[in-house]
Parts: C-alpha cells; sequence; structure tokens
C-alpha cells in the first residue's frame, strides 16, 4: 500500500489540476496525488472559451500567465431564436485555447509545483479508519473527484447521475476562419429549443465550432443523435465546414448534486457545474476545484463542509439566478426580448455575458428591463 496521500485527486482537467495547485500553494508541503486515465496532452470535447473569470481563477491559482499567448477576443455576436440580434464590445476580453493544450499546460504547471502526476484509471473506492481507500493501494486523507461528467467517482460514492432533462449534449469540431476574424457567435434555434451552435475563433486561422441541444429534446426528434447534432450545425453555420467533430454531455447546474460524500469532493462536471444558459463549465471547474483544494489542506479533519460553505458562498446566488433564469428560458421569447434588451443597452449585454460566463446574478431594475420587452414583444404578436 501507498504511503498516507494529504490529497488524490481524479481527473486532471481543469477541475483537477486547480485543486491540486492549490492544495500545493497553500502547502507545498502536502503529499499531492494526480490520477488521469489519460496522458497528456489529450483532447477533451468542449467549445475552449475561457471568460475572464477563467483567468481570474488563474492568477489566484499562481498561473496568471498561462494563456497569455492566445489572442484576447473582445466581440461578441449573439442571435436569438427570433432573430434578435446583438453584436457588442465585451467589458472585458474572452480567450479560446484549444483544451489538448489547456489541460496539459495545467497538468504540467501541478507537476511542476512538486504534484506527482499518474496515469490511472480508478475503480474501486472505499472508507477506512478515516481515510479513503482507491483501487485497495492509494490511501488519501481527502480526494478530489473532478473525473468529468461521466464521473466514476461519482457514482460509487453513491451519487446518482444527472437526470435527463438537466443533461444537454453538445458536438464540438473545428473549421478554417479568416485569420482576422475575431468576433464570437452564438446562434440559437427555435426548433427543439433550447438548441445553439457556435463559433469561437482561436485567433490561428481556425474557430471551435458547434452545436448543443437539452438531452429530452434530441431524443424527442425520433432521428440519430449524430445526423440531428451534425445536421443543424451546418444549418446555422453553413459557411464553417467542420472537422473533427467529437460529442459530449453537459451535466447542468440546474440538477446539481451534493458536493460529496464523506471525504469525497466533487468538483467540476462531476459535480454537475455547467451553466444551464451558456453550457460554460471552465470557470465553475477551476474555481471549485481551486476551493475544494483549500478544503482539503485547511479543514483537513472533515473538508466536505468546509468546500460546501465555501462553494455556496462563491457561487450560491449565482446558481440560483441561472437556475431561475433557465426556467424562464424554456420560453424562446423571453431570450428574443433579453437579447432584444441588450442590443438597445450595453449594462444589460454586460450582466447577461457575466451570468453566462462568469458569476454575475440579476439586479431587478435590469430582470424588470428584460421583462417589460418580453411583454411588449408578447402584445405585438398577431
Amino acid at each position: 500500500m501507498d504511503d498516507l496521500w494529504d490529497l488524490v485527486v481524479v481527473g486532471g482537467g481543469p477541475a483537477g489540476s486547480a485543486a491540486a495547485l492549490r492544495a500545493k500553494q497553500l502547502r507545498p508541503d502536502a503529499r499531492v496525488l494526480l490520477l488521469d486515465k489519460d496522458d497528456f496532452p489529450r483532447d477533451k470535447a468542449c467549445g475552449d472559451g475561457i471568460a475572464a473569470h477563467g483567468r481570474e481563477e488563474l492568477a489566484r491559482l499562481g498561473v496568471p500567465d498561462l494563456i497569455d499567448d492566445y489572442r484576447p477576443t473582445w466581440h461578441l455576436s449573439v442571435v436569438s431564436p427570433g432573430g434578435a440580434h446583438v453584436s457588442a464590445t465585451v467589458a472585458r476580453p474572452n480567450h479560446v485555447v484549444p483544451r489538448r493544450v489547456f489541460d496539459a499546460r495545467l497538468v504540467d504547471a501541478a507537476r511542476a509545483r512538486g504534484v506527482e502526476v499518474r496515469r490511472h484509471r480508478v475503480r474501486a473506492l472505499a472508507a477506512s479508519n478515516g481515510h479513503v481507500v482507491l483501487d485497495g493501494d492509494v490511501t488519501a486523507r481527502a480526494v478530489v473527484a473532478a473525473d468529468g461528467a461521466n464521473s466514476t467517482v461519482r457514482r460509487l460514492i453513491g451519487v446518482p447521475a444527472t437526470p435527463d432533462k438537466h443533461t444537454a449534449i453538445a458536438v464540438r469540431g473545428y473549421a478554417d476562419v479568416p485569420l482576422a476574424d475575431d468576433a464570437q457567435l452564438i446562434a440559437m434555434q427555435k426548433d427543439g429549443w433550447p438548441a445553439y451552435a457556435w463559433s469561437f475563433p482561436i485567433g490561428d486561422g481556425t474557430a471551435n465550432v458547434g452545436f448543443g441541444m437539452l438531452l429530452p429534446q434530441l431524443r424527442a426528434t425520433g432521428l440519430p443523435g449524430r445526423q440531428v447534432l451534425h445536421g443543424r450545425l451546418a444549418e446555422l453555420l453553413p459557411h464553417l465546414p467542420a472537422r473533427d467533430l467529437r460529442a459530449h454531455h453537459l451535466p447542468l447546474s440546474s440538477g446539481r448534486p451534493r458536493p460529496g460524500a464523506g471525504r469525497v469532493m466533487l468538483a467540476g462536471d462531476a459535480a454537475s457545474l455547467i451553466n444551464p444558459l451558456t453550457g460554460e463549465g471552465i470557470y465553475y471547474a477551476l474555481l471549485s476545484g481551486r476551493l475544494a483544494g483549500e478544503a482539503a489542506v485547511q479543514a483537513a479533519d472533515d473538508p466536505l463542509p468546509a468546500y460546501r460553505r465555501e462553494l455556496r458562498r462563491a457561487l450560491g446566488r449565482h446558481l440560483r439566478t441561472t437556475d431561475v433564469l433557465s426556467r424562464a428560458a424554456r420560453s424562446p421569447g423571453f431570450i428574443d426580448a433579453a437579447i432584444d434588451t441588450a442590443a438597445r443597452r450595453q449594462e444589460v449585454f454586460d450582466l447577461l455575458v457575466d451570468v453566462g460566463l462568469g458569476a454575475g446574478t440579476v439586479p431587478l431594475p435590469l430582470a424588470g428591463a428584460v421583462l417589460r420587452r418580453w411583454m411588449t414583444n408578447l402584445a405585438r404578436r398577431p
């Protein structure tokens, strides 16, 4: 049996690497082990978008320059299900960094800080004498489960999978774009709503492109998922033929579970921390991973309550906001009104970006502005 580890992290994506980095940042002498079923670099189906809030998390983790060689993106265009359109400059730039690059850099940063990285697929977990034992030979004081949407560790601790009604599925690929293209595009589709396509230029003459929709709506089509996802992507972005298409599931925060059990903390996709309005998850992953790493070394006797408390403090109001908005957004007309209002008022546009890509909440006056526009639009219908 291995010696006792202060922290074992399962999964080397943004949430897992953030947990490992933070634990070593706070306690350089901590014994931290990072396990992942793959070697790095490896591809991960994702929109690749890293918003300003994600950059702030990288700075907190002590790696502020990790993606400085990627071009900032200042422009965002959104087309609503009913055709309302807004195109504006964001208050703070976004970045688009392929996960093959981003995740590998995070793992390398963790390794450089003294984290031991191993390729290993976890298959068993048990509690023993106040510790957690993985696969019979890795013993830890605390475990961070950051092993993705289909988390094995989540299942092993008895936390059920995210319900289908709170799960989206998307297909992601890459397409050639003009080198000067620096505007992110989100094109929503009324058919099967909520559903949208995206194009996020990287800055090297390619863009991450994709299409996503809720799993029940996909099944309701009665058609093969590949046919629907690939076909609608081509329909919405006909000028951007995509290659390297890969599908992935998105467990949305509207169906989030309890954040762990015993000495195991769930982070990132394993905790269903994906924004139900936009599908953004990298910021949530970095934040939740950081908080789990903090709890593992600062509240080593009982880390889960500390993690739950700090997660609630950081995201509680925001997640309640997105819960409410995701229910309202079941009506395409609500989204039409929001985009129409954002096109008229920069502060509403900035708010939508903050709620969709960060930890924003909605002040009542701005919520009222969107609701009034929604009512006006409804009154104008024949």
